[in-house]
């Protein structure tokens, strides 16, 4: 035993390895099995993403309006524009189509211009009656259908807005799905199975296009897609980096082997999220991915040392005992360096961001121990290498490249102070242009159908992103008292006149309605009693349709009669005018309602998700900051020395300014997709930095602390594979642009940039600055010395060790 510890750590973890190499593939078997059982308990998102922590002020008006009106994104609207509509086969066709929704049991309301209700006055009961707008037996008379338009538009001002468009002769139906099964599977089985097969069916007889829209529909189309790229996001990336890999190596065997390892990795990452009962969201969807992405360049750098070593010696043994012992550490350090970029994004206090950190830098530190374990076990089965398989170390046009940078490092180092000098300044000027995006759909797949139906209804009926005000009375049913009512309706006028907003909606609507019933259904009288007229008007309202389904409104005050709500839609290309609607509302309420008789909260999807970007941004931001601090803590506890520190974090900060800067000139907004670059790109461009210290840290040792020699011989013994592993991470987030969503291809695009210009600066702003700084870097004592020196052993100790059948 003590003759184990004494080989040092890293060639025992060798000789463990290979002397038990039908153990270690079991223990990777039975793990794999294990984790494939878990995938059972994998599960898709009904939900948005709430950027937001639950104590933040935000959530706690938004959860206190849902536990006094439910579920706020249960309607689904079904729009159309149609010169032909009002025609006896299309209105009986649309007549059948609102009335098969209507009879599911996960419909709650439908309100539709086929069986619309119109309040008439009872005198003998005080009270309105709901009457049918439209007479069914007449329909078949084109005329009547025609004159029922003309009294729709003319005559109904309730539904103005929410019915209809009266200036573009648009119609729309609104249905509202039960509460209850709006964030469930049943949601998603509802709007595929029925409502989609049951509008096309319409769309079929009558050769009418409709439009489909509402929070239901959006996020379930949304999830579709999402389902359905995790398996092209796989496929690419796979093949991608297996043909990069095969490109550099030329060998089938080690382009196999690295396949089924990531295939592996994947697998693992599903056991992980089935594991820790994570669901799917479009975050969690990339790690597969990422885990192919990452994973390709372990076995990169670990076959291309391999095949280094076997080219000194042609001793396949020693070879593979010297991959583990020689870059075990450099390995390790640049996966932990990467899982920490991840893991960082724990301290965001943000749910989805919380898991989609915990899995992906799990996932990372599983996949450097698979690689770690299976290839040198594999290799040592098959043949040693040939010279085919070799002569990549002496490519042609990347020897040529490299050579290039090394010469810039050793003789133009200034021009390389001064082109990043330039290049830092110009990003500086990008990231002023830099702006904060508050978009719900910005991201969403534009190319779909369902993305064209929402900018319909947003040019129709301005918007289908719901803001919602809420109005605490402080007393039971205060919001029917004249003095309430007239406080709202002055705050809907002052709504009504924000560009940026739809017509409101609220009990307000009703008790006009209400006094234009009692007047003979005058449109004239569409506006709130008087004082006069209250008594009398306001009872027959509050009886209109007292326990009734079919009461319009009945979601818009409480039960108990202290709390209102005002609901308005705003276009989504205006989300990031959120903060300035959200203060001149707040500035008119406050103005209206006294807050020591009323309590006014502003809230919705809209406003919830605004600030959950803005949350997000500087939690990120923190993030960041934590990766760069404990980034340098792990220089810092290599070297010893502040100026390593500093001489770590300069060339791996100026790719990601480059990339600020990047989106500042190219448009390109801060939200939660493109706020992730940074994290992301910085945990795997940070892993060149630390491989090319940790080798720099060996040859130090081995060249007698002389600094140049130390450069030089690092550069040439990792270059090559910083080079590789940054080229198949490149190309491997390019895969992500093949996405349909805006927010997954600004992600892939914004990360291989980074990474490309990570690469850059790794190679030639890295060694520049440690040949510059070398009189205070290379002072022997500043570096950690290992207790325990490895052991190099000699061909003859090698076949000694393979009779001995420790190899």
């Amino acid at each position: 035993m003590i003759k184990w510890f004494s080989l040092g750590f890293w060639e025992l973890i060798a000789r463990v390895v290979l002397r038990n190499k039908i153990l270690m593939l079991s223990i990777i078997v039975a793990a794999t099995i294990f984790l494939s059982m878990q995938w059972k308990n994998i599960h898709f998102t009904f939900t948005e993403a709430n950027m937001l922590p639950s104590d933040n002020i935000a959530n706690v008006e938004y959860n206190a309006f849902l536990d006094k009106f439910g579920e706020e994104g249960n309607l689904v609207i079904i729009g159309v524009k149609d010169n032909t509509f009002f025609t006896p086969k299309a209105f009986k066709a649309w007549n059948t189509l609102m009335n098969s929704l209507k009879k599911d049991k996960a419909i709650d309301l439908v309100i539709s211009i086929n069986d619309l209700k119109k309040l008439q006055k009872n005198d003998s009961l005080q009270k309105f009656e709901l009457i049918p707008f439209v007479d069914q037996s007449k329909t078949v008379d084109e005329a009547y259908l025609k004159n029922i338009q003309k009294d729709l538009f003319n005559n109904m001002p309730f539904y103005e807005g929410l019915l209809f468009n009266k200036k573009s002769g648009s119609i729309r139906s609104a249905v509202y799905m039960d509460k209850k099964i709006v964030n469930t599977k049943e949601r998603k089985d509802y709007i595929l199975e029925k409502l989609i097969p049951a509008v096309e069916k319409f769309e079929k007889e009558t050769n009418i296009d409709l439009r489909v829209s509402g929070m239901p529909y959006i996020r379930t189309l949304n999830a579709q897609t999402i389902t359905d790229e995790i398996s092209i996001f796989i496929g690419a990336s796979l093949l991608v980096t297996s043909l990069l890999f095969f490109f550099f190596f030329r060998s089938f065997r080690a382009t196999l082997i690295s396949i089924i390892i990531v295939i592996i990795g994947v697998m693992w990452s599903f056991g992980f999220l089935g594991l820790f009962n994570y669901e799917i969201t479009v975050l969690t969807a990339l790690v597969p991915s990422l885990i192919i992405v990452i994973g390709i360049p372990n076995c990169i750098f670990l076959t291309n040392k391999y095949h280094q070593e076997y080219k000194v010696h042609r001793n396949k043994v020693k070879a593979l005992q010297r991959v583990t012992t020689k870059i075990g550490m450099a390995t390790l350090m640049t996966n932990v360096t990467t899982a920490i970029g991840f893991f960082t994004f724990i301290s965001s206090n943000n749910k989805l961001l919380i898991e989609f950190g915990n899995v992906t830098s799990i996932n990372i530190m599983a996949l450097f121990f698979l690689c770690i374990i299976v290839i040198p076990i594999f290799h040592s089965y098959i043949p040693a290498p040939i010279d085919r398989h070799i002569e990549h170390l002496d490519r042609g046009s990347v020897k040529r490249f490299m050579d290039w940078i090394l010469r810039n490092v050793k003789t133009n180092r200034f021009s390389i102070y001064v082109v990043a000098i330039l290049l830092l300044v110009i990003s500086i000027i990008g990231i002023y242009k830099m702006r904060i995006s508050g978009s719900l759909i910005e991201d969403m797949p534009k190319k779909e159908a369902f993305f064209q139906d929402i900018v319909f209804f947003e040019n129709e009926f301005d918007g289908v992103m719901p803001l919602e005000i809420m109005i605490d009375t402080k007393r039971k049913k205060g919001v029917m008292k004249l003095s309430t009512l007239k406080r709202m309706d002055e705050l809907e006028q002052a709504i009504d006149e924000i560009p940026e907003l739809s017509k409101p909606i609220s009990i307000v609507n009703l008790v006009k309605y209400s006094k234009q019933a009692y007047y003979n259904g005058n449109p004239e009288y569409y506006e709130l009693p008087t004082s006069q007229e209250q008594g009398f008007i306001l009872s027959y309202a509050k009886n209109a349709t007292k326990n009734s389904k079919e009461n319009l409104m009945k979601s818009y005050v409480d039960s108990t009669g202290q709390f209102a709500r005002i609901t308005t839609f705003m276009r989504d290309d205006n989300g990031g005018a959120i903060p300035k609607v959200e203060a001149e509302i707040r500035k008119q309420a406050d103005k209206i309602f006294p807050p020591d008789r009323y309590n006014v909260s502003i809230t919705g999807k809209a406003l919830v998700f605004q600030k959950g970007t803005g949350y997000l941004l500087d939690n990120l931001l923190s993030s960041l900051v934590f990766a760069f601090f404990l980034t340098a803590l792990l220089i810092g506890f290599m070297f010893r020395s502040f100026k390593m520190i500093l001489v770590s974090i300069i060339p791996n900060l100026l790719p990601l300014l480059l990339t600020a800067g990047l989106m500042g000139f190219l448009d390109i907004p801060l939200k939660p997709s493109t706020i992730l670059v940074f994290g992301i790109a910085f945990g795997l461009s940070v892993d060149d930095t630390v491989r090319f210290l940790a080798q720099y840290r060996e040859e130090l040792k081995k060249n007698n602390w002389k600094i140049r020699k130390s450069v030089y011989a690092t550069f040439n013994d990792a270059g090559l594979s910083m080079f590789y592993t940054s080229i198949v991470l490149f190309f491997g987030f390019s895969v992500f642009m093949l996405s349909s969503f805006g927010g997954t291809i600004a992600l892939g695009g914004l990360i291989s940039l980074t990474l490309l210009f990570g690469m850059l600066s790794n190679l030639m702003l890295l060694p520049a600055l440690v040949l510059t700084l070398n009189k205070t870097l290379a002072n022997e004592q500043e570096f950690i010395e290992p207790k325990i020196d490895i052991i190099e052993h000699s061909d003859e100790e090698i076949d000694a060790l393979k009779k001995t059948k420790l190899l």
